[in-house]
């Protein structure tokens, strides 16, 4: 048994009485020690520290709560957060994870219990376990839901473990060997999808996309057909990942379930989708939900996620058990455990469960509608400015949009590094860099924000776009101008020399409203070629999949 720093001699008496009918057994853990001693059986000495810890002077520095306060308060005030304005990260969704959402969470009713405590302890839990379930059947339009999976890539692991498993039940119950094992993947698809069908054990064979960014009907139907025999799924992600509801996502799981294959949707996007369609109206068996962005469980920061998988009935019999608490969703022929606890994460689902059950029906759907109607008018606004990448075939775009930053590297020497660090100066977190196309910046901003904070974004996109004109005409230097040099610090603003061409009003009050709030960063620029030379594991791209062309 392992126990935290929480732990003291009433919890090992409470553990000893366990261990007893819940009576007291006479003696306590101070008289074990003792008689342990005793004996020789145990020497404390050795585990005794003999090192040095702590020895960083903040841990002592602060011996007052007030001094630990302002220390606290001055590491927030370093983070830019929510709290100080959107954070636009496109397939992320940062949105406002509401205060009466999150207080249950600290309830020790629901915090402190043990992932496997007997049923009669938890069955509050119970509760909100199935109304949960029956709520995100109704959103996604499946037959079942199972909670175990832990996270968005893990809910993948898990949907696409069903699919195997459904294929091979269905080989044996025909007397044959199960032979489908290729998973199709669009190129555009976010890296773990890939990931997930190898650890599977399935083959990843890659599908085109055309110029709209969709995927090739072509090339679909092609590949389809010559892996017929071996087809297991297809992976996608709907609205796509360039950030459009695709047209012929009905037609797409016709040709693959025309195949036997199953279909695999990965939820990133349900914040498009939620009230107003379905990963089951469209024709997906299996699909992952992130709870941790769609369904409001704080998004980042290390912190737990949840992903759990719903699933079109013929694929209810196969969704994941576990050995020590069997959970009421597993199947008759049910796969492994994909998660250390029965419901992954629980202590959190009630976070996405005060959400739900605030909202209802119809403020999911509005904010599904507000969501889309934020990104098209941010889209809109930064039309004519920038390029617009992707957009439907009546120049509409989904959740999120693509802006084109290409052509400013050729135009002005300024790269998306450049843009983003920029934005640090005007108080806003940069949009999600390079991906899915290398170059650009995919924005989402949610339903959480409002028209003003919307405009205040845009303002400052289209102000960046005039510094960058002003490089491309000479009248800002190429090399020294506010872009290359961001973010400008309150150390570096307030220094005795500015070596700079421009104004140091220009470069930490660009637009009127920093005058009456300004975020200052912490740091300056830093070595962005450090990271690139000291490589840490990451997915390879869709790109490595993609068959060699004769």
């Amino acid at each position: 048994m392992t126990f935290d720093e929480t732990a003291d001699r009433s919890l090992i008496a409470d553990l000893l009485a366990a261990f007893n009918f819940g009576h007291f057994t006479g003696f306590d853990v101070d008289q074990l020690l003792d008689e342990a001693k005793d004996e020789g059986m145990l020497e404390l000495d050795q585990f005794e520290r003999t090192t040095s810890f702590m020895t960083h002077e903040v841990f002592n520095s602060y011996h007052s709560e007030t001094e630990l306060l302002r220390y606290i308060f001055r590491l927030m005030g370093r983070d830019l957060s929510l709290a100080h304005s959107m954070i636009p990260l496109g397939s992320c969704t940062m949105k406002l994870n509401a205060t009466s959402e999150m207080i249950p969470v600290t309830w020790p009713e629901f915090a402190n219990i043990h992932p496997f405590a007997p049923d009669t302890q938890w069955r509050g839990y119970t509760h909100i376990f199935r109304e949960l379930e029956s709520w995100l059947c109704e959103v996604t339009g499946f037959a079942a839901i199972s909670l175990q999976p832990n996270a968005g890539a893990q809910g993948e692991y898990a949907g696409l473990l069903v699919i195997r498993a459904y294929h091979e039940h269905m080989a044996r119950t025909e007397g044959r060997e199960n032979a489908r094992d290729v998973c199709l993947i669009p190129t555009s698809a976010h890296g773990t999808n890939p990931a997930s069908a190898v650890m599977a054990g399935m083959k990843v064979v890659a599908i085109k996309c055309n110029d709209r960014g969709d995927i090739d009907m072509d090339d679909l139907r092609e590949k389809a057909s010559s892996h017929a025999e071996n087809l297991s799924a297809l992976m996608i992600t709907y609205p796509s990942t360039h950030g459009v509801f695709e047209s012929t996502i009905r037609e797409v799981c016709d040709i693959i379930h025309e195949h036997g294959g199953q279909v695999y949707m990965d939820g990133a996007n349900m914040n498009a989708q939620v009230g107003l369609t379905s990963p089951g109206h469209c024709g997906a068996d299996v699909c992952h939900l992130n709870l941790h962005k769609t369904f409001c469980i704080p998004h980042g920061g290390g912190g737990p996620g949840m992903g759990p998988i719903g699933v079109a009935s013929q694929l209810v019999p196969f969704l994941p058990e576990h050995p020590v608490e069997r959970p009421d969703t597993a199947g008759e022929f049910a796969i492994g455990p994909v998660s250390a606890a029965p419901y992954g994460s629980p202590s959190i689902l009630t976070i996405s469960y005060v959400y739900i059950g605030m909202m209802g029906g119809l403020g999911l759907k509005k904010a599904t509608q507000v969501a889309i109607l934020n990104a098209n008018y941010m889209a809109k606004r930064l039309q004519g400015e920038f390029d617009i990448l992707y957009t439907d075939s009546n120049g509409y775009v989904a959740h999120e949009f693509i802006v084109d930053c290409r052509p400013f590297e050729k135009s002005a020497g300024v790269s998306i590094d450049d843009i983003a660090k920029r934005l640090i100066d005007y108080g806003f977190h940069g949009p999600t860099m390079s991906w899915p196309v290398p170059g650009t910046l995919m924005i989402e901003p949610t339903e959480s924000e409002s028209k003003v904070e919307l405009d205040r974004f845009c303002d400052a996109m289209l102000s960046i776009r005039e510094e960058i004109r002003a490089i491309e005409n000479g009248d800002m230097d190429r090399d020294d101008n506010p872009l290359r040099n961001a973010p400008h610090t309150m150390q570096k603003i307030g220094s005795d020399e500015w070596p700079h061409s421009y104004p140091r009003s220009q470069a930490a009050w660009p637009t009127p409203w920093l005058r009456q709030s300004k975020f200052w960063p912490a740091v300056g620029r830093i070595d962005n070629t450090y990271g690139d030379r000291n490589l840490v594991c990451s997915c390879p791209p869709m790109s490595d999949y993609c068959e060699p062309e004769n």
